[in-house]
């Protein structure tokens, strides 16, 4: 089991990057959004792994001894998945914006994003990404409507 809590924590070794890990998450995130190319999809993906996110941070936190280890990256790569799903158009304009907007969000952690990464364990380290993909598809979907992409 511990095996697989890395595997998901660290998104299948993205989150091993030596150079911003996360960003690394969020471009494998992208890749696979290329490939599926579904706004619906991206919810669904996330959906389903919500709860194995949670589970599998929670664990890499606990042996790795730390509140939000850096080589966990799953929390971006919903995050990301969820900002794209704001995108009504889905070019690469759409997604270099998602790209920026959810790592700006990630970084920055305005109310409530914050807040949520105070939350214990596995459900702390997930929730302010949740929420900052969610502030990232409320400012594609504004874009969106004023035909940015």
């Amino acid at each position: 089991m511990r095996a697989l809590a890395y595997a998901i924590a660290t998104f299948f070794g993205c989150g091993y990057s030596p150079i911003a890990p996360g960003t690394a998450g969020s471009l494998a995130a992208i890749a696979i959004a290329i490939a599926i190319h579904n706004r619906a999809a991206f919810l669904i993906l996330a959906a389903l792994l919500l709860v194995p996110a949670i589970w599998s941070a929670g664990k890499v936190a606990q042996y790795e001894s730390r509140k939000d280890p850096q080589i966990v990256v799953i929390d971006e790569v919903l995050g990301q998945w969820i900002t794209l799903a704001g995108a009504s158009t889905l070019n690469w304009k759409s997604f270099l914006a998602a790209l920026l907007f959810f790592r700006i969000f990630d970084i920055w952690k305005p109310p409530p994003v914050r807040q949520l990464e105070a939350l214990p364990g596995g459900i702390g380290i997930v929730a302010d990404d949740v929420m900052a993909g969610l502030y990232g598809a409320l400012a594609i979907f504004v874009l969106d409507r004023f035909r940015i992409f």
